[in-house]
């Protein structure tokens, strides 16, 4: 069995620009990467090329082929195997054919073999027969779809950590601290990707990983505060921008017409829902007693009357409510810009209404074109107002977080000297 002296540090180079993943592959051993991995975009995208110039680039580099093979085992091995890789990556599903004959290929070439257990029905088994077949590597991974709603690598590791004695290799979202804590769980390689590849600084990122891991090699177990979902996902939102979000729901809209009355400033929270009427603001003042702190109100009040003002917005400040929304107009703006109270309106009145109580508090409404149901999650900055289903409002927020650090390298690259249609290579990519 393969004993390292420290944790190994692999880098997935998960893009699809071999030339892109070269110059990040350079800064990441810069880093303290140890191996360095072809994902299967990327294989995808180049072929067999990626890894015969991985292998000119870092010949004293372990270098992995993610072919996620399924089938044609020995074939596969065989290919990535004379072009340069050091460890080919195969599918844990694949049949018990294809593995014997990836690992009979892979005596045969000189090459490791290493089963990914992604979306294997039963992981904690199929471990136990990979290790039976002569397997190299086992990798405990959870897929990326996998990781937008929620599930955890380290839970699949503790599983199996302690039923198989070959070198285990976890890979799904991690950071330096959730790679830290699968090093203490038992982790002897960790397989980090977007951490790293859509750093801005991926020398500096892949450090941060490095000596987390290798502190905790030293240290033992690390034990986390339980998990708080609702306070992660505001995190995550506040650190993003409506257009990143945008991006993460395949370009979804924002509410149409809906503007800030004032730039520079930040509204993330859950969603509490007003229907009202024009020249009534009795439900929408009402709503501030329903709103807990960091709710919310969406108000759905069309006409030329506001609804809403400064003293309903002092009201809100005091409370904590993290701001409001309202499909009409606004009136006392110059008061709400001195209290930095968030307010997205349609436009500026200077008339009010009166109240009367017509209308509901937190039913479902139509605010600027969509859909608003108590509960989901409203995203407003200098771009506009977002909508998120409160059903995948982690998924979306993980989804978008991941859109920014795309662009955080692309942006870095742009400084570097490239323009945008060469980083993306744009011509080659356009659809024929």
């Amino acid at each position: 069995m393969v004993k390292f002296e420290r944790p190994v540090l692999q880098v997935a180079l998960d893009l699809v620009e071999l030339d892109r993943a070269i110059q990040i592959a350079r800064e990441a051993v810069e880093g303290g990467v140890d191996w360095i991995e072809a994902g299967t975009p990327l294989i995808k995208s180049e072929g067999m090329d990626v890894l015969r110039r991985l292998r000119e680039e870092f010949p004293d580099r372990k270098i992995l082929a993610d072919m996620k093979t399924i089938d044609t085992g020995a074939l596969e091995v065989e290919m990535a195997g004379k072009s340069g890789a050091s460890i080919v990556m195969i599918l844990a599903l694949s049949d018990d054919s294809t593995l014997r004959e990836a690992i009979r290929a892979g005596r045969k070439y000189g090459v490791e073999l290493m089963a990914d257990l992604i979306n294997t029905p039963d992981p904690l088994s199929r471990a136990k027969e990979l290790e039976e077949m002569g397997m190299d590597y086992i990798n405990v991974h959870v897929g990326i779809d996998q990781q937008m709603v929620g599930k955890e690598t380290s839970e699949l590791l503790k599983k199996i950590v302690d039923e198989v004695s070959i070198p285990l290799a976890v890979a799904g979202g991690l950071d330096a601290s959730t790679a830290a804590e699968c090093v203490s769980l038992g982790a002897d390689i960790v397989i980090v990707g977007s951490n790293i590849v859509k750093s801005a600084d991926v020398k500096k990122s892949a450090l941060a990983v490095r000596r987390a891991i290798d502190e905790a090699s030293k240290r033992g177990e690390i034990r986390r505060e339980r998990r708080d979902v609702e306070k992660e996902i505001r995190e995550i939102l506040m650190k993003v921008s409506t257009p990143n979000i945008s991006d993460a729901m395949h370009r979804q809209p924002p509410m149409d017409g809906i503007k800030p009355m004032m730039r520079g400033i930040k509204m993330v929270g859950r969603a509490v829902t007003v229907q009202s009427f024009e020249g009534d603001w009795a439900k929408p003042v009402e709503a501030i007693d329903v709103a807990g702190e960091g709710d919310v109100i969406v108000i759905y009040c069309p006409g030329k009357v506001a609804p809403w003002g400064a003293l309903a917005s002092r009201s809100c400040k005091n409370k904590g409510i993290a701001g409001v929304v309202i499909d009409g107009p606004v009136r006392d703006i110059e008061e709400i810009e001195e209290i930095e109270f968030p307010v997205f309106a349609r436009e500026i009145v200077p008339n009010a209404g009166e109240p009367k109580g017509f209308g509901e508090i937190n039913s479902r409404i139509v605010c600027g074109g969509l859909e608003v149901r108590p509960g989901d999650w409203i995203v407003g900055d200098d771009n506009g107002v977002m909508v998120i289903p409160k059903e995948r409002a982690y998924e979306i927020a993980r989804r978008s977080l991941e859109v920014k650090k795309h662009e955080e390298r692309v942006r870095e690259e742009i400084k570097r000297g490239k323009t945008l249609a060469e980083i993306t290579e744009l011509y080659k990519w356009e659809k024929k």
